[in-house]
């Protein structure tokens, strides 16, 4: 049977080069890179060196990156490290933090959390596409606002957000301004003095690097507060032994996506667009999402009167591996938070499937999807009574 794997959105395959320099740290340069004899030198400066690759992928210097475990633990540090050096602020009248409806759940249960022991969160709600409305959001900064937080790009529906003018808004108010960065990473190409950022994360496993490491750019003068207490690395901010394989795999992910985004970004596009084209063929099937603003390798449907588990399922056993939205949220059973949040009731948010395209994936892969979904959709709708309703 032939497999076609679309979920790269969920996690990619490590790449062939970055597994080439990762592995002598396994067994050859097993130092523990705290350590000051040499087997810890040629740790600690493999260390320094992926730091340096991290930092320009995103116009960052060497010393405004720390090495985090992922993403999640990148947006738990800046969201609780920032709120918590502003305690001061707590209780307060105004909005302490805005973010949006939309945002992955590593945002937006954190700052939940920090709502419910006394900050105060705003959630802002975004248009039909995704987008955060900067009129609201600029309305929402008070005195007491001392953090925004808003995705580069949405993890389900691929919509990118305005994050420039969001950066002058910050700017203009003396706000920080964090952006959860991990799908646009090696899609976008992100400048952060440009874009004024200040917090950035980012996820190695979603750029051809291996799980369980991530950074966070921190502005240099930034203070945070210190989550997890330890040994005093990185700066003291994230404490913890270097996970220098994964660290030196994040590095090389960093450098071979800025040297391949052009050509990564124009090669996912066509084929996301002969996607769009073709799904959007069928019957009352339609795109979430911005039509034009969004990353290069989404693609988000919904179809009337489908149930997207089951779409899923006969997908998988066509070989196809896609998503009905976040991989880490999928196996819940609740409708989408992004897709409601967009305005779809549950009947609409519950039909839909998310197709995200790599670096190898293919025209004929991309054909045999297109020739394969709607016949699973038909299948489906023949024993729908909502269709046939």
């Amino acid at each position: 049977m032939k497999k076609v794997y679309m979920d790269y959105a969920a996690s990619t395959p490590v790449d062939k080069e970055v597994l080439d320099e990762m592995l002598p740290f396994f067994d050859k340069y097993y130092g523990n890179a705290s350590s000051i004899h040499s087997f810890g030198v040629d740790a600690f400066n493999a260390v320094e060196e992926a730091r340096e690759r991290v930092a320009k992928i995103i116009g960052a210097k060497n010393d405004e990156i720390i090495f985090t475990a992922g993403g999640t633990e990148s947006d738990n540090i800046a969201i609780k490290g920032v709120a918590f050096k502003n305690r001061e602020k707590k209780g307060s009248k105004g909005y302490n933090i805005i973010t949006c409806s939309i945002e992955h759940p590593a945002v937006l249960v954190t700052c939940k959390y920090l709502d419910n022991i006394g900050y105060k969160a705003k959630f802002l709600p975004v248009d039909r596409y995704g987008i955060v409305n900067l009129d609201e959001l600029e309305k929402s900064i008070s005195k007491d606002t001392f953090l925004i937080t808003i995705m580069f790009a949405n993890n389900e529906i691929g919509t990118i957000e305005p994050i420039q003018e969001i950066g002058k808004i910050a700017k203009k108010h003396n706000v920080l301004f964090h952006t959860d960065a991990v799908q646009a990473i090696g899609k976008v190409p992100i400048d952060i003095n440009n874009l004024n950022i200040d917090l950035l994360s980012i996820s190695s496993h979603k750029i051809y690097g291996p799980k369980g490491v991530g950074a966070l750019y921190i502005r240099k003068g930034i203070k945070l507060e210190t989550i997890a207490h330890g040994g005093g690395h990185e700066k003291g901010i994230r404490s913890g032994t270097y996970n220098t394989p994964g660290i030196v795999g994040l590095g090389k992910a960093c450098e071979l996506g800025f040297k391949r985004m052009d050509n990564d970004v124009l090669q996912m596009t066509k084929l996301r667009d002969i996607l769009i084209k073709k799904v959007l063929e069928i019957e009352e099937s339609y795109l979430n999402g911005h039509p034009t603003q969004r990353l290069a390798n989404n693609a988000h449907f919904r179809f009337t009167a489908i149930e997207g588990e089951s779409l899923n399922m006969l997908l998988n056993d066509a070989g196809i591996a896609s998503a009905t939205g976040s991989a880490c949220s999928s196996k819940k059973l609740q409708a989408s938070h992004v897709l409601t949040g967009i305005g779809l009731i549950q009947e609409l948010a519950h039909g839909s499937l998310r197709l995200s395209l790599g670096r190898k994936s293919t025209k004929e892969e991309v054909e045999y999807v297109c020739n394969t979904i709607p016949g699973i959709v038909k299948k489906l709708r023949d024993m729908s009574p909502l269709w046939n309703r």
